[in-house]
């Protein structure tokens, strides 16, 4: 049986909760903080939307590259915490070559041209633990399809597509990753083009950008604290959100205490 995303993102037994003893420094009020309401600014003038006909070609060829292999999808950010679609398995695995990283100029979603903000991707080196959702297998051209649509169906996006071998349990098996960093001859330049900057210049970033779509700094609260619970600590995101919360309260003043009764 399928399950849905409002089951929740990991029901699996093989993955249970653990809620971490570490204390995260940012908190749900440094991302209160940061917000403010910015206006939809409407289609992209960077990207590249796909056509009907694009997603459908780009799905197929997708599912002809796995062969016939289970169709599992690896998540690392925010599939994580919404994955927004069906699947009847989830575990916990690792990508090795791989790790997160806040790489990809973004002037839109949860960020403003007058104030750019960062996207998490993956970048080569190292590896990187997530979680493997398997889809059902029925229909999987439509939710191919769905799922392109749902990581943001542009054409600037296909070079950044792959699928990777993923571990688990002693055992191999390939998985479909979104914003998986591609060589530099198939990047291509605009809003979503590949920047490694230096720790404190992504603080800057993530601690300052607010887009329609929410902050950069809720999108990196979700991410560490599901991450957390699911027992997965990325040293990377956990020292990230801890500088981004002292930015946050150097910029807007530490968090208000509660009045006194």
């Amino acid at each position: 049986m399928s399950r849905h995303p409002s089951d929740g993102a990991i029901p699996d037994p093989s993955m249970p909760h653990r809620s971490s003893t570490r204390a995260i420094s940012l908190t749900e009020s440094h991302v209160a903080r940061v917000y403010r309401e910015v206006p939809d600014p409407g289609p992209s003038d960077t990207h590249t939307p796909m056509t009907d006909d694009d997603k459908a070609e780009l799905a197929q060829r997708l599912l002809e590259e796995n062969a016939g292999r289970p169709f599992w999808v690896f998540a690392y950010g925010s599939l994580i915490w919404k994955p927004a679609f069906e699947y009847d398995e989830s575990r916990a695995c690792i990508l090795h070559g791989w790790h997160r990283s806040f790489c990809l100029h973004m002037q839109g979603w949860r960020a403003t041209p007058e104030e750019p903000g960062l996207m998490l991707a993956l970048d080569k080196g190292g590896a990187c633990k997530g979680v493997a959702f398997k889809m059902p297998e029925d229909d999987q051209l439509s939710r191919m399809i769905r799922l392109i649509e749902r990581e943001g169906a542009f054409r600037e996006m296909i070079p950044w597509i792959r699928w990777v071998t993923l571990r688990a349990n002693g055992e191999s098996f390939r998985g479909l990753v979104f914003y998986c960093t591609p060589p530099a001859d198939r990047r291509h330049d605009g809003e979503g083009r590949l920047v490694r900057l230096p720790l404190d210049d992504q603080v800057h970033r993530l601690a300052r950008a607010v887009g329609h779509a929410g902050s950069c700094a809720e999108y990196l609260f979700n991410t560490v604290s599901h991450l957390e619970e699911l027992g997965i600590h990325d040293s990377y995101m956990w020292k990230l959100q801890a500088l981004v919360a002292d930015e946050i309260d150097a910029v807007h003043g530490p968090e208000p205490r509660a009045a006194a009764e």
